[in-house]
Order: C-alpha cells, then sequence, then structure tokens
C-alpha cells in the first residue's frame, strides 16, 4: 500500500503548523497532538528530551509514561545510543524494552538531531504488531526533519 499521499499531507499540515513558530514546547506538542490524530493504531505519540545523560519526558499524547529513561535502556534510550532510529515490529522481543504501557506492541523511536547530535527523540507506540514499515519510517523521518530545521531557523540546541 502506497502511504505517499496520506504522508505528504501529513508533512505539508506539519510545515504549516511548526514552520513559523519559534517556541520549542508549543511545536512538540502541536507535533504530538498531530501525529496522535492521523496515525491509525497508535496509543502513545511524544517526545523525550536528552537531559545529561537520560532521556526526560517532554510534551506527549497518551497514557502516563516513563519520565526519565537511561541513554542505552530501551528503545528510546538505544536510538539515542545508536544515533538511528528503531524501528520494532515486537517491543516484546526487545531486550530490554521498558514497559510504560502493557497494551505497546511495536514501537518507532526517532532521533531529533542537531549539528548531528542527538537532543531527543520521538516516540510512538503501538497496539498493533508491526505497525511500522520502510514507509513509515522514511515520512516519519522527514517530519522530524521539518521539526529539526525549525529548530535551526530560530537556533535551538537543545529540547
Amino acid at each position: 500500500m502506497d502511504k505517499k499521499p496520506f504522508y505528504e499531507q501529513l508533512v505539508a499540515q506539519v510545515e504549516a503548523i511548526i514552520g513559523d513558530e519559534s517556541d520549542v514546547v508549543a511545536n512538540m506538542a502541536n507535533l504530538s497532538a498531530i501525529l496522535f490524530d492521523a496515525l491509525e493504531q497508535v496509543n502513545w505519540v511524544g517526545f523525550y528530551r536528552c537531559v545529561n545523560d537520560e532521556l526526560v519526558l517532554g510534551p506527549f499524547q497518551g497514557k502516563v509514561a516513563c519520565i526519565r529513561i537511561p541513554v542505552g535502556q530501551g528503545v528510546c534510550g538505544t536510538a539515542v545510543s545508536e544515533n538511528k532510529t528503531q524501528r520494532i515490529a515486537d517491543v516484546h522481543q526487545f531486550s530490554g524494552h521498558i514497559a510504560c504501557d502493557a497494551a505497546s506492541n511495536a514501537e518507532i523511536v526517532i532521533p531529533v538531531r542537531i549539528n548531528d547530535r542527538v537532543i531527543g527523540v520521538l516516540d510512538i507506540d503501538s497496539v498493533a504488531f508491526e505497525r511500522f514499515d520502510e514507509q513509515d519510517q522514511q515520512w516519519l523521518e522527514q517530519v522530524v526533519q521539518v521539526f529539526e530545521q525549525t529548530l535551526i531557523r530560530y537556533n535551538v540546541d537543545k529540547l
């Protein structure tokens, strides 16, 4: 199934809403809301910010979440330590998975970078196994790139 038309519209919506806004928290909040509303079968969408050697919860949509995650632990911490997107078809098979919501079965975590330095992650959880495919990954990485460009435009170097 070609997801291009859906994601092109989503990226355009993201650009329209956050493109000219300098407030980082507002942009993370709106991005979380846009994705939570638009994506099917997701139960959590939000950001974790890199603060020292751990990830600290940022704006999100969904149930109560873990507040702090050590870098290198769980899917989010692994995305930071490896500096690459983690697309997990079955989180129950991921060694060291941190279960904030037992209903989550799949997850994608995309690093947010400024000058090749990870400053946080976008985390999306799903109730469906194998929810995220290669197309989802490529387009969601593009959504994060729009966010990164906004951060660069307004000289923001941390979340």
